[in-house]
């Protein structure tokens, strides 16, 4: 971009930030940057501006870089959920195009302020991953960058084996009491009397023993993680504390695994309609009304959220601003309701309940969705019935769309091994992946690792033992 096409952007900038409040929008405040293609290429693959280093990040950025080099595929902005929010545009788009994204990050930042999911993140996440990058560095200097990047390796191999919710660990479930809480005796005259009796029935009552073994954990664990991190042996306290900074950062991005439709629909929603308040040429409107189609260009194969996503807000404004005459005697809901149900959609929402509540039958038979699986040798068209593939877009995207992976037993065998369940739900684990993933647990672990699974219909335990991987049926 030229200088003085950065000075139009950062006027249409202002015109934008001011349309988007007048609509309602409620954003961070905004800093927006200008990078070239390497840059921005760059803060994609390793997720922000400022991470630590690894071989997986520079894989994806040769990856990505490699098609944008060859016209594939092109990342238009990244925008980071911060406060002041961070958006770095590409150089290389034309002012037409840095001005749609604009409108669309700001969309994206007012569901990142506003969305519930995003109430408990942290808004100085990039500052912090700063922070851990160079302690990451110290313990490279310190331990060896060999060690670093093993311990790297095998945590990042379970990253997303997290629990995203903040409660889970803030108020422990109560024990179960042994045996049934007495009746309490009715208030009388008499009260000190029946005291004395519960008293000497107390008295007769020997004193419970502890049980010779306690399970640990007393309830399967859902966060891998952050079991690991607190009861493997095998863990030095750097290590521990690398394990520590990769689970901050997963619950950091775990939001946006959650609301990827959402997000990106509503930031679709509202980009067309800051665009439409502009005051474009008639070559900039073609150029946007260009741009825009290709941003919402259904896939054959696949689910395009900025598609599905627009087309769900739009119907909600559709239905809540017309409602029939059933749903205002049956719901009490009054006409021009579309944009504050909108908003409240917005607050509470995920993708699991959006699609749920949302996705109707009239929007799957308009947007043609449809399940699909290789029959033979073959991909075919398997079903179409709008609820089942509702239902089945709604599964995809439980726990993240990871597999739920709870630890059973953290001292199984009385002998210091790891007893992992795979919560099965009709969806089989990819074996050569398990297989391969099993040796990083063993070496967070210290002692041999099981996950029990289901493959075929039939129970299966794979172990590793630190030297090979077995498995047999249960």
């Amino acid at each position: 971009m030229t200088n003085e096409e950065i000075r139009q952007l950062e006027k249409s900038i202002e015109q934008m930030m001011e349309i988007a409040r007048s609509f309602g929008l409620d954003f961070y405040e905004m800093r927006f940057e200008v990078c070239p293609a390497d840059i921005i290429y760059t803060f994609g693959a390793y997720g922000m501006p400022t991470r630590f280093s690894h071989w997986s990040f520079g894989k994806a950025f040769h990856r990505m870089k490699m098609q944008y080099d060859f016209g594939l595929s092109r990342i238009y902005e990244l925008v980071i959920n911060s406060d002041p929010c961070y958006a770095f545009l590409l150089d290389g788009n034309s002012l037409i195009q840095n001005k749609l994204v604009s409108a669309h990050v700001l969309a994206h930042c007012d569901f990142f302020k506003q969305n519930a999911r995003f109430a408990h993140t942290s808004r100085y996440m990039v500052e912090s991953m700063a922070v851990s990058a160079g302690r990451i560095r110290a313990y490279e200097m310190q331990y060896g960058k060999d060690a670093v990047e093993e311990i790297l390796d095998a945590a990042l191999a379970i990253q997303e084996h997290i629990d995203p919710s903040y409660l889970a660990r803030k108020r422990p479930l109560p024990e179960e009491p042994a045996e049934e809480t007495r009746k309490r005796q009715p208030e009388s005259p008499y009260d000190d009397l029946w005291s004395l009796d519960t008293r000497n029935q107390d008295a007769k009552k020997p004193e419970p023993q502890p049980p010779l073994y306690q399970k640990t954990p007393p309830r399967p664990e859902k966060d891998l993680v952050l079991f690991i991190m607190e009861h493997s042996k095998a863990l030095a306290d750097w290590q521990r504390d690398i394990l520590a900074m990769l689970r901050d950062e997963m619950l950091y991005f775990w939001p946006q695994i959650e609301t990827k439709i959402m997000n990106e629909g509503w930031a679709t929603y509202w980009h067309l309609r800051i665009m439409r308040e502009l005051d474009l040429t008639e070559q900039e409107t073609i150029d946007f009304a260009r741009m825009h189609a290709g941003v919402v260009l259904p896939s054959r194969t696949s689910i395009n959220p900025y598609h599905v996503g627009l087309k769900i807000w739009e119907d909600i404004e559709k239905r809540w601003d017309n409602p029939t005459q059933e749903e205002r005697e049956r719901w009490g809901r009054r006409p021009g309701q579309g944009r504050e149900k909108m908003f409240e959609v917005r607050e509470i929402d995920s993708d699991i309940s959006f699609l749920r509540n949302y996705l109707t039958k009239e929007l799957v038979e308009e947007m043609d969705l449809y399940l699909y699986q290789k029959v033979g040798n073959e991909w075919k068209i398997v079903e179409k019935d709008w609820e089942k593939v509702r239902d089945q877009l709604c599964a995809a995207r439980v726990n993240g769309g990871f597999p739920v992976l709870v630890v059973q037993d953290g001292d199984y065998l009385r002998n210091g091994e790891l007893y992992l369940k795979h919560q099965y739900e009709g969806v089989e684990l990819d074996v050569k992946y398990l297989e391969k993933t099993l040796p990083y647990v063993y070496r967070l672990w210290g002692r041999p690792v099981h996950l029990e699974t289901v493959l075929e219909n039939r129970p299966v335990l794979f172990t590793y033992d630190g030297k090979k991987s077995q498995r047999r049926f249960l």
